[in-house]
Order: structure tokens, then C-alpha cells, then sequence
């Protein structure tokens, strides 16, 4: 790879932008390829862009295959036009390396968009608008159940769900409402406070993601039990109360704005046998609420629109989790998001995180992700990166 790097040399200092030159900059110091010193050196001590060009790529290329091979992998991802126009030079090998890279490959960190991809996308009615002051204004709701009432129903694991998407909405540019441990009138309470944040009037659009035990149509306050007096109301809350909270009639700053719903728990009873499975003996049926479109002198609007859920599970079946590394679904939504937003709209994102599931890496065991209720008309980009750039 490092051969490869240096045939790019020429056509690389001669076409390489200086924004594309600072972004590689950040990328190669996240990746320990470069230090800071060797960062601050190359910026320095070059005045132009094609000089800093030319010690970059003499840099990385002095460290080998692998420093040569991320170079390159990421200039693929995040600048395809430029990366087509170099590879004409260096052949195939190269584009093979990063076509590998691509498929087997997942980011440890969320990489970020280019300001020139967000003024590309801007011109696209078929876009949902994200601006520079939008970005600033997102806000997520995040709701974790891990101890339970009846302490078998303890979510071991789920610690680790909670860290891991709090960290991804964070990087994603959303100030993150956090609750953890909630009874389903805590939840629906939660719910509410957050349809009337004040930012959601700047906001581009909302995160709702809830953890936690569930049955079909509904997700479990941490008070459940199966057993109920006559007395005793269920501590179970409708999955359709998300929508409804959410809706334009009860949210109308959310009105045209994308809302991604995530939740993670059962949907039905099947056990698993090594893994813990978050789901309950009993079901129940999931109701949803249409939206008459009617033609009239006034002006009327869709109840249930721009909303778009990702559920662990089909219907009936269980999710599962790990003790050391929490869900599976919360894991490769990391994994997925960290890779490909920066170029990705959320429905194609949505479908990677289901592709995952396909081969499972338990061969005993099965669990698909599914898309739902999904009202989205346009493409949302989530741009991350982009509440930093000037």
C-alpha cells in the first residue's frame, strides 16, 4: 500500500483542496496514525496547501502499509470523486484493498461529514433542510430500564447500551435527555416534558430511544409484573403513545421534521439459551392511529408524518443482549453509524443495521431488525460534524 500511496503522490498534491488536506489531518491523528506534533509540524511548516499535501502523504507513506492502507480507505469513503480520479494512476490493487476495507471494516469513531457534502445536498428538495443552526439545536430523548422491581428482570448489559448510544447522539450534535429506570408513567410523563423542550422549535430533527423490557405493542416500566390484581394497572406503555406525543396535533414544532424512534426490547416470548433476552410471557396487540387527508378550504396537515422507528425485533419474536457488550441492535447501530452517516440518509442507514442481523454471529439463534410505521418523505442526512464547522 505505501508503493500504492506514492503513485497517488502527484495527482494528489495537484488536486487535493485545502479543507480535504485539514479533514484527512483530523482523521489520521484519530487513528494514532499521525501524533499531534506530526500534525502541528505539517501544517506549520507549509505554507501552501499543495506543500502540506506533499509532506502528508510522504508522512504516512514513511509508515508503512497500514498507515498507507487507512489513507487511502478513507479518502474512498469520504471523497469518492477525488479517490476515482487518483486511482486512475495506481490501479487496481488499491481499489480492491479499500472495496475489502469497506465490507469488513467498521469505524471506532464517528466519521464526519465535509462541509462541501452538506452545500451539495442543500440544492435537493428531496432533502430534509438541515442548516448550520439546526444542527446546534438537535435534541435526543433517551430512556434505559436496567433494574427492575422483581430483580430476575435485571437488564445486565443494558449499562452498556446506554453509554454506548449516549456517546453516538452526543457525536451526532444532539444534547441528550437522560432518564434511566422509569415506571411506564415516568416514561409517558418523560415523553411529554420532552414534546415541549424548547429547542425543538431551531431543532432539524429529534432522537426518541427507549431500552428495555417489551411485549408486543408495548414497552415495560420497571415495576412489570405478570401477575395483576383487579386493583393493579398494568406498568406497561403503548408504543403508539411515542407517536401520539410526537404527532403534529401534540407537537406541532415538530411538524416537517424527521423523528427516529429506536427502541430496543421484545416483541414476543421465544427464549434464548445463552443469551439474555429482553421480552416477558404475554403479548399484546399493537394498535396505531391513522390520519384522515382531506380536501377543503382550510388547511390541513397529516396527524403522523416524518417519523421513522427501528424496532430490535419482528413481531413475537425476542431481542437479544450481551453482558459484556450490551444489544445487539444498539452495537451495530454504532458500528453502522459511525461508518456511513456522514454519507448516508437514515433509511439506508436503518437497512445496514438490518443487514447486520442477517448473519448473525450466534448460528443457534435469530433476530431481525425492523423498520416501522415509517412516514419519512424525504432523505435526512444527519451531517455529523457539521455543528462544528464555521
Amino acid at each position: 500500500m505505501a508503493e500504492e500511496l506514492a503513485r497517488l503522490r502527484t495527482k494528489f498534491v495537484e488536486k487535493v483542496s485545502k479543507e480535504i488536506v485539514n479533514q484527512l489531518l483530523d482523521y489520521l491523528l484519530d487513528e494514532r496514525v499521525l501524533n499531534l506534533g506530526e500534525r502541528e509540524s505539517i501544517i506549520e511548516e507549509n505554507k501552501s496547501t499543495a506543500n502540506k499535501a506533499r509532506k502528508l502523504i510522504d508522512t504516512v507513506r514513511k509508515k508503512g502499509d497500514n498507515a498507507s492502507n487507512k489513507l487511502i480507505i478513507h479518502l474512498q469513503k469520504r471523497h469518492p470523486k477525488l479517490y476515482k480520479d487518483l486511482c486512475q494512476s495506481c490501479g487496481q490493487a488499491a481499489e480492491s484493498a479499500a472495496e475489502s476495507q469497506e465490507q469488513q471494516g467498521w469505524s471506532g469513531t464517528l466519521i464526519k461529514t465535509t462541509k462541501a457534502f452538506w452545500i451539495e445536498k442543500q440544492s435537493n428538495n428531496d432533502i430534509y433542510p438541515v442548516t448550520l443552526n439546526s444542527v446546534k439545536n438537535r435534541v435526543a430523548l433517551l430512556i434505559t430500564n436496567i433494574t427492575f422491581a422483581d430483580e430476575n428482570k435485571n437488564r445486565r448489559g443494558a449499562e452498556k447500551d446506554e453509554v454506548n448510544m449516549e456517546k453516538l447522539l452526543t457525536a451526532l450534535g444532539y444534547e441528550v435527555v437522560k432518564h434511566t429506570n422509569l415506571t411506564a408513567k415516568q416514561m409517558d410523563e418523560a415523553l411529554v416534558q420532552f414534546s415541549k423542550h424548547p429547542k425543538l422549535k431551531e431543532t432539524d430533527s429529534v432522537f426518541v430511544v427507549i431500552m428495555s423490557h417489551g411485549k408486543l405493542g408495548s414497552i415495560l416500566g420497571v415495576n412489570f409484573k405478570p401477575d395483576l390484581s383487579s386493583e393493579e394497572e398494568a406498568d406497561e406503555l403503548p408504543i403508539n403513545n411515542i407517536f401520539r406525543h410526537l404527532n403534529a396535533e401534540h407537537c406541532p414544532e415538530l411538524v416537517d421534521k424527521p423523528k427516529i424512534i429506536i427502541i430496543q426490547a421484545c416483541r414476543g416470548d421465544k427464549k434464548g439459551a445463552v443469551l439474555v433476552c429482553d421480552g416477558v410471557e404475554s403479548d399484546q396487540c399493537l394498535s396505531a392511529k391513522g390520519g384522515d387527508i382531506k380536501d377543503d378550504a382550510k388547511r390541513y396537515i397529516h396527524e403522523e408524518k416524518d417519523f421513522i422507528a427501528l424496532l430490535s425485533c419482528t413481531p413475537d419474536t425476542v431481542s437479544y443482549r450481551q453482558h459484556s457488550q450490551g444489544s445487539f441492535l444498539i452495537q451495530f447501530i454504532v458500528e453502522v453509524f459511525n461508518t456511513f452517516a456522514w454519507k448516508y440518509d437514515i433509511e439506508e442507514l436503518f437497512r445496514k443495521v438490518m443487514q447486520r442481523f442477517e448473519n448473525f454471529p450466534h448460528p443457534s439463534l435469530r433476530q431481525m431488525a425492523t423498520k416501522d410505521r415509517c412516514t419519512i418523505i424525504r432523505h435526512f442526512y444527519l451531517f455529523p460534524g457539521l455543528s462544528h464547522m464555521n
